[in-house]
């Protein structure tokens, strides 16, 4: 083969390529570590955030139940003096908590804890890998 025909072939031992695709797969199994865990502290975040807003949602109706408890209380006593603006007061606290409940719930059952990036690159990644062998 003339020099000039262009750059010669590398040729390389089967040792040194078996050497080289255990590297490779070692630094590509440790890359998608790395993307799951990320994944996973997002999804993690998610269900916190929707868990706490539930908690709260369930506190504000807790609240709101009281309120309208003590409302039925006042309004029996005075025939709808004071009662009328507790029942008020204990509607729109209901009312509050139930759409913070149900946010939350929402965000909660957004969230999803299948790392579905780290699924897909890691079944691109073995197809990759079948095209090189």
């Amino acid at each position: 083969m003339d020099p000039r025909d262009g750059p010669v072939p590398e040729t390389r031992s089967i040792p040194e390529l078996l050497g080289d695709l255990i590297r490779d797969m070692n630094g590509l199994v440790v890359t998608e570590g790395r993307l799951l865990r990320t994944e996973l502290a997002e999804a993690g975040g998610k269900v916190a955030a929707g868990a706490e807003m539930m908690v709260s949602g369930a506190v504000l109706i807790m609240v709101g139940l009281l309120v309208l408890v003590q409302a039925l209380v006042i309004a029996l006593a005075d025939w709808l003096g004071p009662g009328l603006a507790s029942l008020v007061v204990g509607g729109v606290m209901l009312v509050l908590g139930l759409l913070v409940a149900v946010r939350g719930r929402g965000a909660f059952k957004a969230a999803r804890l299948t790392p579905d990036r780290t699924v897909e690159q890691t079944r691109r990644d073995v197809r990759l890998i079948k095209e090189q062998l």
